[in-house]
């Protein structure tokens, strides 16, 4: 008999309670690499200008095509 692989378990289940969850947890987020304060000024300046970039150009392109739009159909 041939099982596929994905049938197959690697490595038997743990079983585990909460507090166990928990402290990996803890121990997962003493392994990520915090941004400093400087990096996330700066990240969040450079996100609002696109943001505000973004809308401009939005704002101009919906301009011109409702421009167009009612100079072609001569409403306006």
């Amino acid at each position: 008999m041939s099982m596929d692989t994905a049938d197959q378990e690697t490595e038997p289940r743990r079983r585990g309670g909460p507090f166990r969850f928990f402290g990996e947890v803890r121990a997962e987020a003493r392994k990520v690499t915090w941004a400093t304060r400087q990096e996330v000024t700066v990240s969040s300046i450079m996100v609002f200008i696109m943001a505000v970039v973004a809308a401009v150009f939005f704002f101009l392109v919906d301009s011109i095509a409702g421009g167009l739009i009612r100079w072609i159909l001569g409403i306006g």
